[in-house]
């Protein structure tokens, strides 16, 4: 029984650090130009509406059983879509602010480094969020907790747009719509 616990905790290190590297390298800096130019606008509002409890409660309440289990699955394949999406802009706000932290004064290095801490929460609060979702969808009564997300990305995007007015005041930087 012993082996067994220490196996499966050797296991459980390893894919943590198999996880750490991977995710290590795919956040180095990347000198491509026009990254920001790659981040796609969400609707917050959208998400927000599919994620709220309060709307689940009233579909539970209103549809037959076996439609409310339909609709909850097409909400939360969509609720994955729009994590996805802050996931990947995440990823490119990350490569922009540790660019910004080698090529900038002290402010615009501030920022950017507040902009990476934000990034990389986000999308460690994405994945968990993923799961969570990944298990609503196999039990559609289970709830899940977008707000970490929502209120992360909201938060991402005020020190997105810090960045983006330090480094040119000229250019409007949105990573919500």
């Amino acid at each position: 029984m012993t082996l067994a616990i220490i196996l499966v905790i050797a296991a459980a290190l390893a894919l943590i650090f198999i996880l750490g590297v991977a995710v290590s390298r795919n956040l180095q800096v990347s000198a491509k130009p026009g990254l920001a130019q790659r981040i796609q606008p969400i609707d917050i509002e959208a998400f927000r509406n599919l994620a709220d409890p309060a709307e689940d409660d009233y579909l539970r309440r209103s549809l037959p059983a076996s439609e409310f289990r339909a609709v909850r699955r097409q909400r939360l394949r969509a609720a994955v879509a729009y994590i996805q999406v802050a996931r990947r802009n995440a990823a490119i706000l990350i490569r922009v602010g540790q660019a910004a932290v080698a090529a900038g004064d002290l402010p615009t290095a501030e920022a950017a480094r507040q902009l990476v801490r934000d990034a990389l929460w986000l999308r460690r609060n994405a994945t968990f969020a993923l799961l969570g979702i990944y298990v609503a969808l196999a039990w559609p009564h289970a709830g899940f907790a977008a707000d970490p997300i929502l209120h992360g990305y909201l938060h991402l995007n005020n020190s997105a747009m810090l960045l983006g007015r330090l480094q040119n005041p000229s250019a409007v930087v949105r990573i919500s719509a």
